[in-house]
C-alpha cells in the first residue's frame, strides 16, 4: 500500500453489504471485495474524499494499515510497528487507539490497545527523532480488530458515523437512522418521476433521505470528517470532490415526496430536518394518522418504518397502525410498498403476506425488510410514461 494505492475498507450494517458495495462501484471503484460487515476497495487519496461524501449507506471509511496473524502480544507489537505511520501521522497527530477482539488468543482488548499505542509510537520516533509527541494536530483514530488470531489495523477517516449527515438537529423517539433509510430507498429501487409516501414519517429521514438521492445530493456536503486533516489527504482534493458534488446536483427534478405521523411534534420535527438540508419546499409533510393517508399518484413506492411501541405508546395502538395501513395499501393497486420493522406478526395485522422478505438490522434490531411489488412494478410504469408522456418529456 502507498499513498497513491490505497486499501480502504466501508463499514456496512449486517445485510447492507450488497448495497454498500453497489454504491462504492457507481464511485468507479471496480475493485471491491464484500465481506460479512465491511466492503473492501482499492483506490487513492481522492477516493477517501470522494468516498466519505457520497456513500449513503455505510457507517465509515477507514485506511487498512495491515492484517497479520497476532496470537502474542509481541506478534501484535511488530507487526504494528512494521506499518508505515509516519507516512501517514504527523509529528503533532493525536493518535487514539480503538480495540475489539473475537475468538482470538489475545482478548484483553485494553491490552491490546496498550500495544499498538506503543509500537506505533516507536515507528514514530524513528522517523520524528523525538520521544514525546504532543498529539495536539489532526486525528488519526486507530482500530485493532481481532478475529480468529488475525489482526486488523486501520486508521478511521470519518470521524462522527456517516450517519450524521448535518441536517438532524433533533430527533424522535427510536430515530431510524440516516444510512438505515438510504438503503431502503435504494433496495426499493425508486426513481425520481414516481410517488413516494411515508405514512409513518417520524422525524422525516425517509423522506429527507428520498429527496437528498432524487437530487443526487451528495451525503457528506454537510459535515466535516477526520481525513480532511491529513497531510496525504489535503486540501484541494477535498475541493475537488466537493466541486464535483456539487456539479453532479439535478435540483431541477420535480419531487413526488410525502410523509405523515399521527405525531405532531414529530412532524415539527421533520420539518425542521427538511430545512436544515434545504429541502423543506420539496416535501409535503402533515400531521395525519395512517387511516386518514391518501397517497396521490400511480405507481409510486410506499416505503416507511411503522412505530412498534415505542412511539404509540403500547403495543396495540402499534398493531391497529399496521392494519391501518394494510387498509391503505389495498387501496394502492400499481403502487410498491417496502415496510421495514422487527414486528414479527407485521403479515397478519397488515392483512397480507410480503412477496420478498430481507433480513436488516436497524442498530443492535433484528428487523425484516417486507417488500410488496405492485403488478408489473417498474415496468409497468415505464410503460405508462410512454404511453403518455409528460409535457416537459
Amino acid at each position: 500500500m502507498t499513498s497513491n494505492t490505497i486499501e480502504l475498507i466501508a463499514t456496512a450494517p449486517m445485510g447492507l453489504e450488497a448495497v454498500v458495495a453497489r454504491e462504492v462501484r457507481d464511485l468507479g471503484y471496480d475493485q471491491v471485495t464484500v465481506e460479512n460487515g465491511r466492503v473492501t476497495f482499492v483506490g487513492d487519496a481522492l477516493a477517501i474524499a470522494r468516498a466519505n461524501l457520497w456513500l449513503r449507506t455505510a457507517d465509515r471509511v477507514l485506511v487498512k494499515m495491515g492484517q497479520f496473524p497476532a496470537r502474542t502480544f509481541d506478534e501484535l507489537f511488530e507487526g504494528v510497528k512494521a506499518l508505515p505511520w509516519p507516512e501517514w501521522i504527523p509529528e503533532d497527530g493525536e493518535f487514539p487507539v480503538e480495540g475489539r477482539s473475537h475468538k482470538s488468543q489475545l482478548s484483553s482488548v485494553p491490552a491490546c490497545q496498550g500495544i499498538v499505542k506503543k509500537a506505533v509510537v516507536e515507528s514514530m520516533k524513528q522517523r520524528y527523532g523525538t520521544e514525546w509527541f504532543r498529539e495536539t494536530g489532526g486525528r488519526f483514530v486507530i482500530e485493532v480488530a481481532l478475529l480468529n488470531d488475525i489482526a486488523t489495523i486501520t486508521l478511521d477517516t470519518t470521524g462522527p458515523g456517516l450517519h450524521k449527515r448535518g441536517y438532524r438537529k433533533l430527533v424522535t423517539e427510536a430515530p431510524l437512522k440516516e444510512t438505515m433509510a438510504a438503503a431502503m430507498i435504494l433496495l426499493s429501487r425508486w426513481q425520481p418521476e414516481r410517488p413516494l409516501y411515508d405514512p409513518f414519517c417520524g422525524s422525516g429521514t425517509i423522506p429527507v433521505e428520498a429527496a437528498m438521492i432524487g437530487w443526487n445530493l451528495a451525503p457528506g456536503l454537510r459535515r466535516s470528517f477526520n481525513a480532511e486533516a491529513w497531510p496525504l489527504v489535503p486540501s484541494a482534493l477535498w475541493q475537488e470532490a466537493r466541486e464535483e458534488a456539487y456539479d453532479l446536483v439535478r435540483d431541477d427534478v420535480p419531487l413526488q415526496i410525502a410523509g405523515s405521523d399521527i405525531d405532531r411534534s414529530a412532524i415539527e420535527v421533520a420539518q425542521a430536518s427538511a430545512k436544515a438540508a434545504g429541502l423543506a419546499k420539496e416535501l409535503n409533510l402533515q400531521t395525519l394518522p395512517v387511516a386518514k393517508a391518501r397517497p396521490l399518484g400511480d405507481y409510486g413506492c410506499i416505503i416507511t418504518n411503522p412505530p412498534y411501541g415505542e412511539r404509540l405508546g403500547d403495543r396495540s395502538e402499534a398493531e391497529r397502525a399496521v392494519r391501518d395501513f394494510g387498509h391503505l395499501y389495498a387501496q394502492l393497486p400499481t403502487w410498491s410498498a417496502f415496510v421495514l420493522t422487527p414486528a414479527k406478526q407485521f403479515e397478519h395485522y397488515a392483512n397480507r403476506p410480503a412477496d420478498k422478505k430481507r433480513k436488516l438490522f436497524n442498530g443492535r434490531i433484528e428487523c425484516q425488510l417486507y417488500q410488496y411489488f405492485a403488478p408489473g412494478g417498474l415496468y409497468a410504469w415505464r410503460k405508462d410514461q410512454e404511453a403518455n408522456p409528460s409535457p416537459e418529456q
